[in-house]
């Protein structure tokens, strides 16, 4: 656990004014990646994204979703940033509060940085919000099961999705920030860009040397990657291959459906663009289609930034720890105490 700290390097991002972006400009465009930025390359010629590139930067309550009154807004006015820069400062003093009274709670755990302006990650639709579901989707939803759902009783491993289990938080929802464990490196050798997660200690394998993909039939937690580089400083990753099912993923973050009951179909796939527009600065999209789940594609677009220096921890959860257990034995306990009849009385 880290606590929560204001880098002062980041304050002068947040707090500056959306880029290129005049006192009237239109505050529901979100300006196109630049592609200008000349990176420097590898020893064998591909553009070099290595390093630590962590989102920890981007934990400051930029909701996954859009308040629909802010409407087609991807920023935040001045009042409204004023407002959410304030509530960051008050999350921030938690760690610091919890010290000074000698106790520890979430603000040992959970993690925040400074406000952004941005109002949603979702930029397509234009709302900043997920497309509605299909039928289907809305079926496979309601089948979902995890903690996150309020009042469900848990007899086995199947009442727990991925993430519960310690398998994977899954993709798209592995790239968003969480309020902790936000690590991420890149590494690269020729033909291959391997992208490290913090949470879940995953690695994502990307081929990047033209090789087919797997067959349909075979699926995984993270789908199956192929990448190639665009415009130069561009990395394209396209992902298929996805585990179908109604546990298959849950997005997690700040702004997401509150179950976090977002299932996955065989159908799915995610086109990412990974790029790099100066020395320590990656702006990373994806559009995300899954024609069995929702009416329309959805994208999001998140703003990197380069920190070496960050240290990832280990992530100490792995498939069959104890805690499924804890969950099924306090259920299974909790049912048959309510079976009991009410004890005390008069004689």
């Amino acid at each position: 656990m880290r606590a929560p700290v204001l880098l002062a390097a980041l304050a002068a991002v947040a707090l500056a004014p959306v880029p290129g972006m005049a006192q009237e400009a239109d505050l529901t465009v979100v300006p196109p990646a630049p592609t200008d930025y000349k990176a420097k390359t590898t020893s064998w010629g591909e553009p070099d994204l290595r390093g630590g590139w962590p989102i920890d930067h981007l934990n400051g309550r930029t909701p996954l979703q859009r308040d629909p009154a802010q409407g087609n807004r991807a920023y935040l006015t001045e009042e409204e940033f004023a407002q959410r820069d304030q509530a960051v400062q008050q999350l921030a003093k938690r760690y610091e509060n919890e010290d000074s009274q000698g106790t520890m709670g979430i603000g040992h755990w959970a993690e925040v940085a400074n406000a952004n302006r941005r109002t949603s990650w979702i930029t397509s639709p234009a709302n900043g919000r997920l497309p509605e579901y299909t039928a289907e989707g809305k079926r496979l939803s309601g089948e979902m099961k995890s903690t996150w759902r309020r009042n469900q009783p848990f007899n086995w491993v199947d009442d727990f999705d991925s993430w519960d289990r310690c398998i994977t938080r899954g993709l798209p929802a592995s790239m968003f920030p969480f309020m902790y464990n936000n690590g991420r490196r890149i590494f690269q050798s020729p033909g291959l860009v391997a992208l490290q997660m913090e949470m879940v200690h995953e690695t994502r394998m990307i081929p990047t040397d033209g090789r087919p993909g797997i067959p349909v039939q075979m699926h995984n937690w993270m789908g199956e990657s192929r990448g190639h580089w665009e415009t130069g400083n561009t990395l394209v990753v396209e992902t298929t291959n996805f585990r179908p099912g109604p546990s298959a993923t849950n997005i997690g973050t700040t702004g997401s459906p509150p179950e976090n009951d977002t299932p996955v179909s065989e159908q799915a796939k995610m086109v990412e663009r990974f790029t790099m527009t100066g020395p320590d600065t990656i702006i990373y999209e994806f559009t995300w289609t899954d024609p069995v789940v929702f009416t329309q594609p959805w994208s999001a677009r998140l703003e990197w930034q380069r920190d070496d220096d960050f240290g990832i921890f280990e992530y100490a959860c792995h498939e069959g720890n104890v805690q499924i257990r804890n969950y099924i034995n306090a259920s299974r306990a909790e049912r048959a105490q309510a079976t009991q009849p009410a004890s005390g009385g008069s004689r």
